[in-house]
């Protein structure tokens, strides 16, 4: 039983299910995914759709989803009596889900490590007992569960196994219609529309002063799990691509980013594209989250490299007049961006080598 409740979770869950289903084709695969995993051979009882709210408002607001999620799952786990359960980052709910899993008698592996080590550090206590094994992407997240008593094993980070663009320069400018003597600069909203709906007004207003200004294109790249036609109903796009199912090529082919934070900002990190992190959300989660947040920076890209190597621009910073007045400095200045290349370079190389769900798949196996 594999619980993945993102985007995300499903990119890398898929991979997880491939390398099980070619291990052991007659294993039976089933939980919470996506259109990935499911093409892969597992068998969806939730989609990763139906679960797209975050924050702590939103959260409270959607507890009766939440609940029948969880009694449904329960039921399952009861009847099908998995060997193992899967837990795939989605702390809120897989923590949780966890302790049912354990009483149950199954096997509980956690992959993509919920970021305890930024905050709600008082979650890794409750860790110990119900998780047997961490399949870690980081491997300073292997040290910190070994100082709390937890196995854990780094495992690579599976984006290096679909970090890839399938098109170079001019051809991503033929497929997409854009003018070939002008700079691209990318949009990288994020996988949720509640988000979205937050953060990518400001974005947008932005990239329409610093493309004016420096006569670039604006591409939006569109995650799969949401449609075109819901950025053209509520955004005046007159002048933005919009390209959906190739977040690669995007990011591969700007020539810099304003990415929302998440795992998109390593993604267009991996691909040494200049870039800034935005994030922005309800005060109410903000301020709870200020208490709790335990590290410097909230860019995965900046954790990872230990520093801020791309500039934040959180909360009251994720404003379209700051953004467009900051960005146009940087993208103007070449020797900054051209340190900024050459420190995300550098990360890659943190990140371990390919073949994290093969690993991961195995360590499943081992165990059953």
């Amino acid at each position: 039983m594999i619980i993945a409740g993102e985007a995300s979770g499903d990119l890398h869950g898929s991979g997880v299910v491939r390398e099980l289903k070619k291990a052991n084709p007659g294993i039976e695969i089933f939980g919470v995914g996506g259109d990935r995993m499911r093409q892969e051979g597992m068998q969806l009882i939730y989609h990763v759709n139906e679960l797209g709210f975050m924050g702590f408002a939103e959260v409270i607001k959607h507890l009766p989803v939440i609940r029948s999620m969880k009694n449904t799952l329960e039921t399952v786990l009861r009847h099908k009596k998995p060997d193992v359960v899967l837990l795939i980052d989605y702390p809120g709910f897989n923590l949780r889900f966890a302790k049912t899993a354990k009483r149950s008698g199954a096997k509980v592996v956690y992959y993509i490590s919920p970021q305890v080590w930024a905050w709600h550090r008082s979650r890794v206590k409750k860790m110990r007992g119900i998780v047997d094994k961490m399949l870690v992407i980081f491997p300073f997240e292997a040290d910190f569960y070994h100082k709390e008593g937890i196995d854990a094993e780094f495992v690579g980070h599976p984006l290096l196994e679909v970090l890839k663009s399938g098109l170079d320069r001019k051809g991503f400018g033929k497929r997409y219609g854009l003018a070939s003597d002008k700079k691209v600069l990318a949009l990288i909203p994020g996988s949720r529309k509640q988000e979205i709906d937050m953060i990518f007004p400001e974005m947008l207003k932005a990239a329409r002063t610093i493309a004016r200004d420096e006569g670039m294109e604006i591409v939006v790249a569109v995650a799969p799990t949401l449609e075109e036609e819901y950025f053209r109903t509520f955004y005046n796009l007159e002048g933005v691509h919009l390209v959906k199912n190739a977040s690669y090529d995007v990011m591969q082919n700007a020539d810099f980013a304003l990415v929302t934070s998440g795992t998109a900002t390593l993604e267009t990190g991996l691909f040494c594209t200049p870039m800034v992190v935005v994030y922005k959300t309800s005060w109410p989660t903000y301020l709870i989250g200020r208490l709790l947040i335990r590290v410097n920076n909230i860019g995965l890209v900046n954790i990872v490299a230990g520093k801020q190597i791309v500039p934040e621009f959180i909360q009251h910073r994720a404003n379209a007049s700051t953004l467009a007045l900051e960005v146009l400095a940087m993208v103007r200045n070449g020797e900054l961006l051209t340190t900024m290349k050459q420190e995300l370079a550098s990360v890659k190389g943190k990140l371990g080598e390919i073949g994290a769900s093969s690993r991961v798949a195995q360590r499943i196996l081992q165990m059953v």
